[in-house]
């Protein structure tokens, strides 16, 4: 992991480095940062530009699908999106896909318990509010239906199930 305290602008975000009484950041570790974010960039893009509309069939996995397909992005066409990331020990950013087996979510607000169950499902995380706090993109879930929408997900919440985030890579 990168120390915190110093970094430089690269073109699509900020690349944490070391300072001059450690280990400097290599070249080849520059790169694949930039190599991530922006293929996470083209993913959230990809997103923008489907907001409210269906994506392929309406499923929740045609959207991750469509996503990585424009983007380049390497997977194995099925449900390994990339490279799994553990959101305990590493940052989980917007453009990463986060798989759902058989998860319930509950929470409560000021007028109700809501529940809400992920059998088998299947989303793009969309922005980052915090450790373990996100905004997804998603079909197939919620009000919007078979169309491109965002709802928030604290991992708290989940009571039950469990899933997996990917990075995708090229």
């Amino acid at each position: 992991m990168y120390p915190k305290h110093s970094s430089f602008v690269i073109a699509l975000g900020v690349l944490p480095m070391t300072t001059s009484a450690q280990t400097t950041v290599t070249e080849r570790e520059a790169e694949r940062y930039i190599e991530r974010t922006d293929m996470n960039a083209q993913i959230i893009a990809y997103v923008e530009a489907h907001i409210g509309k269906r994506v392929g069939t309406g499923e929740c996995w045609d959207l991750a699908a469509g996503a990585l397909n424009e983007a380049g992005a390497k997977w194995d066409g099925e449900y390994r999106f990339g490279t799994p990331v553990d959101p305990e020990k590493e940052e989980i950013l917007p453009g990463d896909i986060i798989q759902f087996e058989g998860v319930e979510v509950r929470y409560t607000t000021a007028n109700a318990e809501h529940r809400e169950t992920m059998g088998h499902h299947t989303a793009i995380i969309y922005t980052v509010h915090g450790k373990g706090r996100y905004t997804l993109a998603h079909q197939n879930f919620g009000p919007a239906g078979r169309k491109v929408n965002r709802t928030d997900l604290d991992l708290d919440h989940i009571v039950k199930g469990r899933y997996t985030i990917f990075r995708p890579g090229r």
